[in-house]
């Protein structure tokens, strides 16, 4: 990856539940200031997990890092508690959303400035959110509960956005959208990112999408980083063509069957 300025950098975890099933198995990644990185790969491949390891949302499913390290501007975070990161300016936006159904958008928009004082702050970052998603500015005061998965999508990273964050940690974020929706949301992010320097670390089934506006990927498979690079070179490289994008008609059943994957297997280094 580029030399830059490193946000996240994650070194070598495991990740264990229930005392029992090794769910990550090694996994290393950098989040550089300022980018787009993905986590790709397929249902079970661990994205989630990476991401609850860095928001420590682990323990409220009986999981826990065991081994490696996880450092957020060169300091440890293992330990923090979710709202310290918060403090810190992480944020986490869950797959499925989330939000409260009996709450209106913008009740459940400024749940996300719980942790600020300042009123007006709050006041001037609610009308930000607005600008960037004008559908919720029109459904401010609907429940939650009547509005549609895309509003809901907008709602849920906008909620994040209120506490203010230097980093932002998307599950699944095209999840049951319509792709004109997935669209529309990811040309959010991605103005996000360019004007508010907002840093993602998201984790994406939708390899096409992610790669499209992201600058940096890791592909995950069974709780191990398997291939990483640039956004624009894993959307060329011919086995992500095959394996993740659906381009192409070999036989092989699994991405490890790819020798040269073989051959890029850092843990075999």
């Amino acid at each position: 990856m580029a030399d830059r300025s490193i946000v996240l950098n994650v070194n070598g975890i495991e990740v264990i539940y229930n005392h029992v099933i090794l769910v990550l198995k090694g996994v290393s990644l950098q989040v550089p200031h300022g980018s787009i990185v993905a986590i790709l790969g397929g249902n079970g491949a661990g994205k989630t997990t990476t991401l609850r390891a860095v928001s420590n949302l682990l323990k409220g499913e009986r999981g826990e890092v065991t081994k490696g390290s996880i450092e957020l501007r060169g300091e440890r975070i293992e330990n923090l508690s979710p709202s310290d990161l918060v403090q810190r300016g992480v944020v986490q936006v869950m797959e499925g959303r989330h939000c409260f159904a009996h709450l209106t958008i913008e009740e459940n928009l400024l749940t996300g400035a719980y942790t600020r004082k300042d009123k007006a702050e709050i006041s001037e970052n609610l009308e930000k959110v607005y600008n960037y998603f004008p559908r919720l500015k029109m459904r401010r005061t609907s429940q939650a509960a009547y509005t549609s998965g895309g509003e809901q999508q907008m709602c849920a990273i906008g909620r994040a956005l209120m506490a203010n964050p230097s980093m932002v940690l998307l599950d699944e974020p095209s999840m049951g959208l319509a792709p004109q929706i997935v669209e529309e949301v990811f040309n959010i992010i991605k103005d996000l990112n360019d004007k508010e320097k907002v840093t993602f670390l998201l984790a994406e089934q939708n390899t096409n999408m992610a790669l499209k506006y992201s600058d940096y990927g890791y592909i995950m498979e069974s709780g191990r980083i398997v291939m990483d690079g640039q956004a624009k070179e894993l959307a060329n490289n011919e086995d992500v063509k095959e394996f993740y994008l659906g381009i192409g008609g070999g036989e092989r059943k699994s991405f490890k069957e790819v020798k040269s994957y073989k051959r890029r297997k850092r843990w075999l280094a």
